[in-house]
């Protein structure tokens, strides 16, 4: 991969797993120290990200991480479980014994990490293989869908939804519910039923929708 594939994937993950606070300024000159690399492969890197919706940027002003917001929220957990639930759907429908197969595994590893933090006082070293756990399996649940298209807008809708929520969820407060519904989620894919699946999906993420879960 070419360093401007690096810088931007590095900065990618840490803006959506807390790595820059909400709001702080992403300073080309700061980055392009410590990448070891030149302004212009910061910038374009910058820019891409930006153009997914994980930067801000402002002519004389440079860019900056979003801050938080109630709506922004709202309006992304609706459009994911939109494209979760039509994904998930037609992987039922498309995908058959190898993305069932693939999707028990995934979740065998979430459930396996969640209980983990449910058991832990402090389980801080486990936020990164949640955060990549988590992301797994949702992916998965749409993998089979068929369309390049719909996998593409639910990533960049997930990571925006994901840079949302990088502070709150670290407290893992929702940790147990997340196991119960992880379960039922896998659960009614493989018992081949699209509606309950779909229903599943959104009780998971409804708590979402008023937007307050990020001050919870």
């Amino acid at each position: 991969m070419t360093a401007e594939v690096d810088i931007y994937q590095d900065l990618k993950m840490r803006l959506i797993s807390n790595g820059f606070e909400h709001g702080a300024k992403l300073r080309a000159e700061d980055l392009r120290k410590e990448y070891k690399c030149s302004a212009s492969s910061v910038r374009e890197a910058l820019f891409r990200l930006a153009a997914v919706g994980l930067a801000d940027f402002q002519e004389q002003r440079g860019f900056r991480v979003p801050q938080r917001a109630p709506q922004k929220l709202t309006e992304l957990t609706h459009v994911r479980i939109l494209l979760e639930a039509e994904g998930t759907a037609l992987s039922i429908q498309n995908g058959g014994v190898d993305w069932e197969a693939r999707l028990t595994a995934a979740h065998h590893k979430l459930s396996h990490i969640e209980r983990r933090i449910r058991d832990k006082d402090d389980p801080s070293d486990l936020i990164d293989i949640w955060f990549a756990a988590e992301k797994e399996f949702h992916e998965t649940l749409i993998s089979a869908c068929g369309s390049e298209t719909l996998k593409q807008m639910h990533g960049r809708v997930y990571a925006q939804f994901r840079q949302q929520l990088m502070v709150a969820d670290r407290r893992f407060e929702f940790i147990s519910m997340n196991i119960e519904h992880h379960a039922n989620i896998l659960e009614a894919a493989l018992s081949g039923d699209p509606k309950l699946t779909q229903q599943k999906i959104h009780d998971h993420l409804k708590r979402h929708l008023t937007g307050e879960t990020l001050d919870a």
